[in-house]
């Protein structure tokens, strides 16, 4: 009887710890949203639409020649990183961004290095390529 009551305690214990260190806001699983992207990466592929999602690691200075782009860097989630170059000249800028902040993307993959680039993030006002977008705190930019 009183092992019975000494596993009841642990259990009910273990679980009020557990609630304590849960996270507050919903849980969403990335596992698989790069799966494509990380295929993309390791055939150093260019010229390819890619979908995926990543953490702000970094902020980088807008490029203002020619066109003009937001550029950051994020962190994905099975490893590696990413360079974004969202127009800015075709789209919103994400004033709002912050380091931290979860990005999705859909645009155009472009190899190098360190790990690639995605641009087009963006309508394109010719109808000739694939719009792409981003995606942050629930607003989309495109």
């Amino acid at each position: 009887m009183k092992k019975w009551l000494l596993l009841v305690v642990l259990v009910l214990a273990g679980f009020s710890a557990l609630e304590r260190i849960a996270p507050t806001g919903p849980v969403v699983d990335t596992s698989g949203a790069n799966a494509a992207l990380m295929q993309v990466i390791a055939r150093r592929q260019s010229d390819t639409q890619v979908q995926g999602v990543g953490r702000v690691s970094r902020l980088l200075a807008d490029d203002l020649k020619g066109s003009r782009h937001q550029r950051f860097i994020l962190d994905l989630p099975g490893g590696g990183t990413l360079l974004i170059a969202h127009n800015i000249d075709l789209a919103p800028r994400i004033d709002s961004l912050r380091q931290g902040d979860e990005v999705e993307f859909y645009g155009e993959y472009e190899w190098n290095d360190r790990g690639g680039v995605v641009h087009w993030t963006h309508h394109d006002p010719r109808g000739s390529h694939a719009g792409g977008w981003l995606r942050h705190k629930g607003r989309t930019y495109e």
